[in-house]
């Protein structure tokens, strides 16, 4: 009875222990996105909501590291409260631990999974599973759970091997955690009233293409 009660007690603290170690592949990808300063680049905007109809958009996207990233843009321009940060700065903001959740093959290509589990209560998020492209050093996918703003999912692209920062996102969220302005959303959108409350899950996306990035470096 005591050798079993030792052996669970050893696979337990093994268990432990390997799941507070934070994960060197991430941090391989942290340290290459530490060294981007601040970047800006031109945003066209393509929102996927069943009952919206909105033209594209044109909007400036800007970042410093240390912040969030902002969006600015002369339209109107409908954009979720959080879940278009594509830096994932918010990941690294407070204390995680990782847990290695193996390998999974996207657009055939083998990607690690990883689940970051934030330790400190002032973090909002919940519960982030990563999906890396380690030979490249970059992050792929991200699922992200929060508190207060439910939650949301990226999914990037990049234009090449080399590139840091991707080339095209598209973030899914849900609609109920949107505030959307119907009055000023301007005659060139049409909202399906009827069509909206009809749907049992309200879900939608922002398609993201990125050009013209202007890239500062430490």
């Amino acid at each position: 009875m005591k050798r079993l009660l030792l052996l669970a007690f050893t696979l337990l603290t093994t268990t432990l222990v390997y799941a507070q170690k934070v994960d060197a592949d991430l941090l391989r990808i942290k340290q290459r996105m530490d060294s981007v300063a601040k970047f800006t680049a031109t945003v066209t905007l393509n929102l996927d909501v069943p009952f919206i109809q909105m033209p594209t958009k044109k909007a400036q996207v800007s970042y410093a590291k240390g912040k969030r990233m902002q969006f600015t843009s002369k339209d109107f321009v409908m954009l979720p409260k959080r879940g278009l940060d594509f830096s994932l700065s918010e990941i690294f903001k407070y204390p995680f631990i990782t847990v290695d959740r193996g390998t999974e093959k996207r657009n055939g290509k083998a990607l690690k999974i990883l689940n970051v589990i934030p330790t400190d209560a002032k973090s909002d998020l919940v519960l982030v599973t990563l999906y890396m492209d380690t030979k490249a050093a970059r992050i792929m996918e991200s699922e992200v759970n929060t508190r207060k703003d439910g939650s949301y999912s990226l999914i990037m692209q990049y234009d090449a091997a080399r590139d840091i920062l991707p080339d095209y996102v598209e973030a899914a969220f849900a609609i109920e955690k949107l505030k959307i302005p119907f009055n000023f959303m301007g005659k060139d959108t049409k909202i399906d009233r009827k069509k909206m409350r009809g749907m049992d899950t309200k879900t939608g996306k922002i398609k993201m293409k990125m050009s013209d990035y202007k890239i500062t470096l430490h």
